[in-house]
């Protein structure tokens, strides 16, 4: 087994770091045959004390060359009797441990305002952060709460590795103004951007569910300015959505109220706009006087665009179309052998009204691997790709060999 690759995660509930820790790290470490050289560690905000404590406790009692990590609000991880388990506010500790034989494995921090400008050459990105474009790698990145420069970090690595898989999610603390921490090897940062690039014998696939069902007809930006819609089909945007909610049954309009959302499409040249075919971005305002529509990224004139409304309904059919079309893609003869999970904090127990919705849904169709994951601030993943930064999403990475004989 030593020359295969092997994944394995334990979640602990015990209250006291070191018994958690311990217990994390038995249950792992036995369930491999061949030793880790890789650990990612996703801690709750209710350690939030002790979050220095952290890297030097784990050192004492596992050794691994490699490892990442970061604070959640909530984090996610595989029990004693193999279930995952989405714990929200409360004590709790994720440890995954994988064997990678055939990977290079690198890790780097960068910090915004030290990235490149977006007009530098792929080189100045590649010695950023210190990872070869060639064999393509696979990136997991976990970024601070507020991390300046995220968005630019994900164009200039889309730029500078093109057929790299980019995921991960920004660390999140249990309630306002708590403090959150990322982990890389043997220190602990407060800002910026923890990565691992992953590069050889290894796939990452990923499921990315904006939880979003599109209602109207997709429409064009006949006039914009940065993130301010100013005519859709040259009519004012204001008018147009008054219309489109009109239009909607009474349980929309009222959905509408709190839940709605801009998709904008992302493949211009695509003719039939389906669900999935959108990135999915929030409504930041309107100006009552003159009718424009404010969204939460920049828009051009000429883009198509489609609102949105989202409820439990609609994230648990997002996931679930996703994964009918991920289970039916497989070809491949490596079968997958473990998930990463990054959660949004607006989904769990608060959207589904039951924990572990996500989770047991995946699981129902990739089964018997080892998840590990947290509740994130903001969720990192590809649409129509492109990487980018998310909300109310649940965003997985799911890994796999190359193929059988690796």
């Amino acid at each position: 087994m030593a020359d295969q690759m092997q994944w394995a995660n334990a979640l602990s509930t015990r209250p006291s770091l070191e018994a958690a820790i311990a217990d994390v790290v038995e249950r792992a470490v036995s369930s491999l045959t061949a030793p880790p050289d890789l650990g990612l560690v996703f801690i709750s905000s209710a350690f939030a004390s002790e979050y220095s404590r952290l890297l030097p406790l784990l050192a004492e009692k596992l050794s691994v060359p490699v490892i990442i990590g970061c604070s959640g609000g909530g984090v996610i991880g595989t029990t004693t009797k193999g279930r995952t388990q989405e714990l929200e506010a409360e004590a709790a500790l994720s440890l995954t441990l994988a064997h990678l034989p055939g990977v290079n494995i690198q890790t780097f921090h960068v910090l915004g305002e030290g990235l490149p400008d977006l007009d530098s050459s792929p080189n100045a990105w590649n010695d950023l952060i210190g990872v070869p474009p060639s064999p393509a790698p696979q990136f997991v990145l976990l970024s601070s709460a507020f991390s300046s420069g995220i968005n630019n970090l994900l164009q200039g690595l889309d730029f500078a590795y093109p057929g790299s898989t980019i995921v991960g999610g920004q660390a999140s603390a249990g309630g306002l103004g708590g403090r959150t921490a990322l982990f890389c090897n043997d220190r602990l940062y407060r800002e910026g951007t923890v990565g691992l690039a992953l590069s050889g014998n290894i796939v990452l696939e990923t499921i990315v569910a904006q939880g979003c069902r599109p209602i109207g007809e997709p429409m064009q930006v006949t006039k914009a300015e940065r993130n301010i819609i100013l005519e859709l089909d040259e009519q004012v945007p204001l008018v147009v959505l008054r219309d489109l909610i009109a239009s909607l049954t009474e349980k929309e309009r009222m959905l509408a109220q709190h839940s709605l959302f801009v998709g904008m499409a992302m493949d211009e040249f695509k003719l039939s706009l389906q669900q999935g075919d959108f990135l999915i971005r929030s409504i930041l305002g309107v100006d009552p006087a003159g009718g424009a529509i404010a969204i939460g990224d920049l828009v051009r004139p000429g883009q198509r665009l489609q609102f949105h409304l989202r409820d439990a309904q609609a994230s648990a059919e997002d996931l679930e179309l996703l994964l009918e079309q991920y289970q039916n893609q497989q070809v491949s003869e490596s079968s997958a052998v473990a998930a990463l999970m990054f959660a949004c904090v607006g989904r769990g127990e608060g959207l589904y009204g039951k924990p572990n919705f996500d989770s047991e849904l995946f699981r129902r169709y990739i089964q018997d691997i080892p998840i590990g994951g947290f509740f994130c601030g903001g969720e990192i993943g590809p649409v129509g790709g492109n990487t980018f930064i998310h909300g109310y999403t649940s965003v997985f990475g799911i890994c796999r060999q190359m193929s059988a004989e690796c």
